[in-house]
């Protein structure tokens, strides 16, 4: 099972609309990828589902963590990094059953002119901690508002290629 994990809360953002296009695309490759958005998560979760306790509220959301065997990850960047809700979001995962041994493909976007290349590799420091082993083909998108059309798309032909290439090894993997 792949699941697509769009790494912000923030309501309407780019990252959900990339996710999206990624899930889009999986689809008409003929794999089926699932979406996680993380402005689905419990707003009590740090309260609830911290330090090894469990709420009802975030029960489904574990579900979906422990079959995933393939993560892919679209992060924006936030400060320099990634958000702090995707930490929350493996902070609160069971361990070792939610990331030990499976595969993460990991997406970088940003509105700046790096496509959030520090916070995925920071992210990815954490995936090699936690054992999630990480795809090399690591894509990263600057200017993410100059990438997508009204319909939430890519339409730039080296972005196109280049996303279909890691989503090709990413089926492999």
């Amino acid at each position: 099972m792949i699941t697509i994990i769009s790494s912000t809360n923030r309501p309407g953002s780019s990252t959900l609309k990339l996710a999206r296009y990624y899930q889009n695309t999986f689809h008409e490759k003929g794999t089926e990828a699932g979406l996680l958005s993380l402005s689905q998560l419990p707003p009590n979760l740090i309260q609830t589902d911290l330090y090894g306790q469990r709420s009802h509220e975030f029960e489904p959301i574990q579900n979906i963590m422990t079959k995933t065997q393939k993560f892919l990850f679209v992060i924006p960047e936030y400060n320099g990094s990634f958000p702090g809700v995707l930490k929350v979001l493996i902070d609160a995962c069971s361990f070792p059953e939610s990331f030990y041994e499976k595969k993460a493909a990991l997406v970088g976007l940003s509105s700046g002119k790096y496509g959030n290349i520090r916070g995925v590799d920071h992210f990815t420091g954490i995936c090699n901690y936690l054992h999630l082993h990480v795809l090399p083909l690591k894509i990263h998108i600057p200017s993410i508002h100059t990438e997508l059309d009204a319909q939430g798309n890519l339409f730039k032909e080296d972005t196109l290629r280049f996303t279909s290439e890691q989503i090709d090894k990413f089926i492999r993997f």
